[in-house]
Protein backbone atom coordinates (compact mmCIF):
# COMPACT_ATOMS: atom_id res chain seq x y z
CA UNK A 1 0.00 0.00 0.00
CA UNK A 2 1.17 3.74 -0.59
CA UNK A 3 0.50 6.91 1.69
CA UNK A 4 0.77 10.56 0.62
CA UNK A 5 1.56 12.33 3.34
CA UNK A 6 0.63 16.17 3.96
CA UNK A 7 1.57 18.56 6.22
CA UNK A 8 -1.08 21.43 8.08
CA UNK A 9 0.39 25.02 8.12
CA UNK A 10 -2.38 25.79 10.26
CA UNK A 11 -1.84 22.71 12.89
CA UNK A 12 1.76 22.20 14.05
CA UNK A 13 3.38 18.64 13.80
CA UNK A 14 0.15 17.54 12.24
CA UNK A 15 -0.09 15.13 9.14
CA UNK A 16 -2.51 13.78 6.83
CA UNK A 17 -1.62 10.41 5.00
CA UNK A 18 -3.53 9.61 2.23
CA UNK A 19 -4.40 6.75 -0.30
CA UNK A 20 -4.64 8.78 -3.23
CA UNK A 21 -2.13 11.77 -3.92
CA UNK A 22 -4.24 15.00 -3.55
CA UNK A 23 -7.19 12.86 -2.91
CA UNK A 24 -8.48 15.90 -0.06
CA UNK A 25 -12.54 15.28 -1.07
CA UNK A 26 -11.59 12.43 1.25
CA UNK A 27 -10.99 14.38 4.08
CA UNK A 28 -14.69 15.37 6.14
CA UNK A 29 -15.07 19.21 5.47
CA UNK A 30 -15.08 20.17 8.89
CA UNK A 31 -11.14 18.36 8.87
CA UNK A 32 -10.07 20.31 6.38
CA UNK A 33 -11.45 23.66 8.13
CA UNK A 34 -9.17 23.01 10.81
CA UNK A 35 -6.12 21.98 9.29
CA UNK A 36 -6.06 24.40 6.65
CA UNK A 37 -3.92 24.28 3.32
CA UNK A 38 -1.92 21.28 3.43
CA UNK A 39 1.50 20.86 1.58
CA UNK A 40 3.08 18.03 0.17
CA UNK A 41 5.77 16.21 2.00
CA UNK A 42 6.47 12.26 1.06
CA UNK A 43 5.34 9.42 -0.86
CA UNK A 44 5.67 6.33 1.04
CA UNK A 45 5.24 2.67 0.89
CA UNK A 46 3.58 0.77 3.95
CA UNK A 47 4.95 -2.34 3.20
CA UNK A 48 4.43 -4.63 6.40
CA UNK A 49 7.97 -4.66 7.18
CA UNK A 50 7.90 -0.97 7.16
CA UNK A 51 8.41 1.14 10.20
CA UNK A 52 7.20 4.90 10.78
CA UNK A 53 8.52 7.31 12.99
CA UNK A 54 5.46 7.94 15.85
CA UNK A 55 2.36 5.61 14.10
CA UNK A 56 1.75 2.32 13.72
CA UNK A 57 1.71 1.14 9.91
CA UNK A 58 -0.64 -1.78 10.46
CA UNK A 59 -3.05 1.49 11.69
CA UNK A 60 -2.28 3.66 9.05
CA UNK A 61 -3.08 0.92 6.50
CA UNK A 62 -6.56 0.04 8.15
CA UNK A 63 -7.54 4.09 8.52
CA UNK A 64 -6.17 3.98 4.82
CA UNK A 65 -8.01 1.33 3.50
CA UNK A 66 -11.13 2.00 5.55
CA UNK A 67 -11.59 6.05 5.36
CA UNK A 68 -8.95 6.94 2.50
CA UNK A 69 -6.90 9.11 4.98
CA UNK A 70 -4.97 8.74 8.33
CA UNK A 71 -4.56 11.49 11.02
CA UNK A 72 -1.13 12.02 12.89
CA UNK A 73 -1.35 14.25 15.53
CA UNK A 74 1.59 15.94 17.33
CA UNK A 75 3.11 13.79 20.18
CA UNK A 76 2.19 15.05 23.46
CA UNK A 77 4.30 14.93 26.50
CA UNK A 78 3.41 12.47 29.44
CA UNK A 79 6.33 14.30 31.68
CA UNK A 80 6.91 17.58 31.90
CA UNK A 81 10.71 17.85 31.06
CA UNK A 82 11.47 20.86 32.57
CA UNK A 83 10.74 18.46 35.78
CA UNK A 84 13.90 16.13 35.11
CA UNK A 85 16.83 17.11 36.84
CA UNK A 86 19.39 18.75 33.80
CA UNK A 87 22.52 18.34 36.11
CA UNK A 88 23.29 22.29 36.63
CA UNK A 89 23.96 23.74 39.74
CA UNK A 90 22.02 27.09 38.99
Amino acid sequence: MHAYVYKSQRKADTYVFLAERDGFERLPEPLRTQLGPLRFVLDVALDPGRTLAREDPAEVRANLAARGFHLQFPPTLDVDPMHEDWGTDA
